[in-house]
């Protein structure tokens, strides 16, 4: 090889050319070891299994004591309705900050926000906190993912923003409410925390659950929700970090 960059004709004329040309066509750079290839059955492809987890934020675990994720951040609308404790949805909302999603929270109970945002020191590009009605348009994109927190008391009114791509909405009742049926019919996933009895039987008629679930709900322990997503259901324990309970005390229903 010359300096200059072309190549010297090899010795051998055109069968030396042909061999050069064959290495060309199987790919630029060394020839790497040779291994036998490797192949599956028609049988062995079901005994295939890829470790996929889901995306999303950890909102707790599961009854295994496994991770339990809740995907917000989504190129489709997606609604999503809480009724329980002020602790869980700050939990919630403080995790998606900590993933990247900007957080903007509708509520007439400012004060209980403004401390944990202050707390934070993340300014408004992280979460901001809005009075009902006066949230403005969020401009939600794939590279910049809203969470819009509707925490606006027994009767939330229709919300200006709502939900779209990249931008989801959780609303939060503290408990069930004449409009609660409504919203748990618009919702993609329904979160449920301690109810009283009769509470718990109207929620398991909307989402039909069975009756151990129904029997279940009164007897929550604080930090646990039941989440219900079309005949979906999944027990979540919210276990706060000590940065969390430094924030917002330890795990409580009431408010």
């Amino acid at each position: 090889m010359r300096h200059g960059g072309g190549a010297v004709p090899p010795p051998g004329g055109a069968s030396r050319r042909g061999s050069v040309a064959s290495v060309v066509r199987g790919g630029f750079g060394l020839i790497g070891p040779r291994h036998g290839r490797h192949g599956l059955s028609p049988d062995q492809v079901d005994a295939l299994a890829l470790p996929i987890g889901d995306d999303g934020v950890v909102i707790g675990v599961d009854a295994e004591s496994r991770p339990a994720t809740l995907g917000l951040n989504r190129p489709t609308p997606y609604d999503i309705l809480f009724i329980g404790g002020l602790w869980t949805a700050q939990v919630i909302a403080l995790r998606a900050a900590a993933i990247g999603t900007r957080v903007a929270v509708e509520t007439g109970r400012a004060g209980a926000w403004g401390q944990l945002v202050q707390a934070l020191g993340v300014g408004p590009s992280g979460m901001a906190v809005h009075d009902v009605g006066r949230v403005p348009p969020q401009g939600a994109s794939a590279g910049s993912p809203v969470l819009v927190v509707r925490d606006c008391g027994m009767r939330p009114p229709r919300g200006r923003v709502v939900a779209g791509p990249w931008q989801s909405v959780l609303t939060v009742l503290p408990y069930l409410s004449p409009v609660a049926p409504r919203l748990m019919r618009q919702a993609r996933l329904v979160g449920v925390q301690r109810v009283s009895p009769d509470e718990a039987t109207l929620i398991g008629r909307e989402l039909g659950l069975p009756g151990g679930d129904v029997d279940s709900l009164p007897t929550l322990a604080d930090g646990v929700t039941l989440w219900c997503a079309d005949r979906d259901r999944q027990y979540v324990m919210t276990q706060a970090t000590d940065a969390e309970t430094g924030l917002l005390g330890a795990a409580r229903r009431m408010d």
